[in-house]
């Protein structure tokens, strides 16, 4: 088989290596890719719908899936199905999940699933008063894609005032919610639309800063499993995931793909913070290195029709994946740093980075992230931590603490 992955993250890196495990296929092609993704697979520089399905019909490519939120949000799968290419994403109509904010919160609130309470804002005077109805903490949502920076969590009114300039207001307007209290925790479910197969959890790092502090970001970091979460798979999937799938059938739009939920555990239970249309990044990255399943089969099971008839089945080990960043992110930062990389790339998923003069240098915000498998998180840990060492370059920055959180309900470590 050929395979076409598009994207050009560390999450669409380990989405190529996963699907070259497979002894079905011969090809593994990332689209457009980056020069660390090149050192392994083959990467085509295509941007439109249009050159991603020439490529595929020149190049009898069998089975297209879709990393990143844009292009699902912009209809690829829907072009791709009309063209009758097999693809792995959810239609346009289906993604609004995650493209619109306010689609997915109103979808939650009319099908009884569990999320924070929440009001929609059209203007700054409007926001100001909604967030003086929950009081601080607070959160701030903008409705479309912004790559995990589109939230903010104000503690004071200085600190909203100063997020409402910044954000985005859609059409639709922004989303204030409710601050939860709980941890956070990622869950996939891998669906052809009526029936899903869950993967094990993981736990992204959003915050910049060790202690979850500073701005959002993609992601500084994940571990895969999460045993502390197994007690509530069974209320997600029941409570959570099957009705969305439900919803998604009678407006007459078969959800196919991953639907990432991204949740929070709360005292009073599992309650989702926002859904994704795709694997998560960094998540991808240590979820992926312990799957044991063929991943051809699961993307054929998508297709057909019969996710059930899969069994999925995961490693046995922990996966701990460290981001490295550009100092200045997720704001502005400079690029073209040159990379030190050790000899053995393993467990080395590359972000931000392009071809220089000498070898790779950076050219993004999140640059790579250094992956660690061990018996259990410890040994997990310090691979990975072992690997970040390993690689140098000007302006680096990454969390000591991934792995460290104590999932507990309160901040001052109440359980």
């Amino acid at each position: 088989m050929n395979i076409l992955v598009i994207g050009s993250g560390g999450r669409e890196h380990s989405i190529a290596e996963c699907f070259a495990k497979s002894k079905q296929v011969k090809r593994v092609i990332v689209a457009p890719g980056n020069a660390g993704i090149a050192l392994k697979y083959e990467c085509a520089n295509l941007q439109s719908q249009e050159e991603i399905f020439n490529f595929c019909a020149q190049n009898l490519i069998d089975l297209v899936f879709v990393g990143p939120e844009k292009p699902i949000a912009d209809g690829l799968a829907d072009y791709l199905n009309e063209k009758g290419v097999a693809v792995i994403a959810p239609v346009k109509f289906a993604a609004q999940l995650e493209s619109s904010k306010i689609f997915a919160k109103n979808l939650m609130q009319e099908k009884g699933i569990p999320t924070a309470e929440y009001r929609i804002a059209k203007t700054i005077p409007q926001a100001l008063e909604q967030i003086d109805y929950f009081g601080f903490p607070a959160v701030i949502k903008t409705d479309g894609l912004a790559g995990g920076k589109g939230v903010f969590v104000v503690k004071n009114r200085a600190e909203a005032q100063e997020a409402l300039k910044k954000i985005h207001f859609s059409e639709k307007g922004v989303i204030v919610e409710e601050f939860l209290q709980g941890w956070e925790v990622s869950l996939f479910a891998i669906t052809d639309g009526w029936e899903f197969q869950t993967t094990i959890f993981a736990q992204d790092h959003k915050q910049l800063y060790a202690g979850d502090q500073g701005p959002n970001t993609g992601g500084m970091g994940s571990y895969a499993p999460v045993p502390d979460a197994e007690k509530y798979r069974n209320q997600i999937e029941a409570e959570i995931i099957q009705p969305v799938l439900s919803a998604m059938r009678e407006s007459g739009n078969l959800y196919k793909g991953i639907l990432y939920c991204g949740l929070m555990i709360t005292k009073e239970g599992p309650k989702v913070m926002e859904f994704n249309c795709r694997l998560g990044d960094p998540e991808a990255q240590v979820v992926l290195p312990l799957l044991e399943t063929d991943f051809v089969e699961i993307c054929q099971a998508i297709l057909q029709g019969e996710i059930n008839l899969v069994e999925l089945k995961f490693s046995n080990k922990t996966a701990l994946g460290v981001v490295l960043a550009s100092e200045g992110y997720p704001f502005a930062y400079k690029k073209g740093f040159p990379l030190s990389l050790p000899a053995d790339l393993s467990g080395v998923y590359f972000s931000g980075v392009e071809k220089g003069k000498n070898g790779l240098v950076t050219s993004g915000g999140r640059v790579l992230c250094a992956v660690g498998t061990g018996k259990d998180l410890t040994e997990a840990r310090e691979k990975a931590y072992s690997i970040v060492q390993q690689i140098i370059f000007e302006n680096k920055i990454f969390r000591q603490d991934i792995g460290l959180r104590k999932n507990t309900f309160y901040d001052n470590g109440d359980s």
